[in-house]
């Protein structure tokens, strides 16, 4: 891995999909890889993050906040918020998903 930061979410996603008792087939499935992929992903043995990565641990993410799709859309200020910034373009992408891991390890810390 490229940082001890993508170690860490490897290794945090490990877990969450472990407790959750979801299996490397079944992610595998779920974001249209290999099961030897998700395996090497989620140890850690990849040398830099890739689009599959934070795929794989943005599912882990979703998992473990159990925030729907419905419960985002009937939140008016979030969705208002969002309409207003983003432009559809990969830096603001990046920004909103900077944004929201950093919100939810406040979550974890309170």
């Amino acid at each position: 891995m490229k940082s001890a930061n993508q170690q860490a979410r490897a290794i945090r996603a490990a877990a969450i999909f472990q407790r959750k008792a979801i299996s490397q087939g079944e992610i595998a499935k779920f974001v249209g890889a290999s099961q030897g992929q998700i395996s090497r992903l989620l140890s850690g043995k990849l040398r830099r993050a890739s689009r599959l990565f934070e795929e794989i641990f943005l599912y882990a993410e979703r998992i473990e906040s159990r925030v729907s799709e419905d419960m985002v859309r009937v939140n008016d200020d979030l969705v208002g918020a969002l309409k207003e910034t983003r432009d559809g373009c990969a830096e603001h992408a990046k920004a909103f998903a900077a944004a929201t891991r950093s919100l939810s390890s406040l979550r974890l810390l309170g």
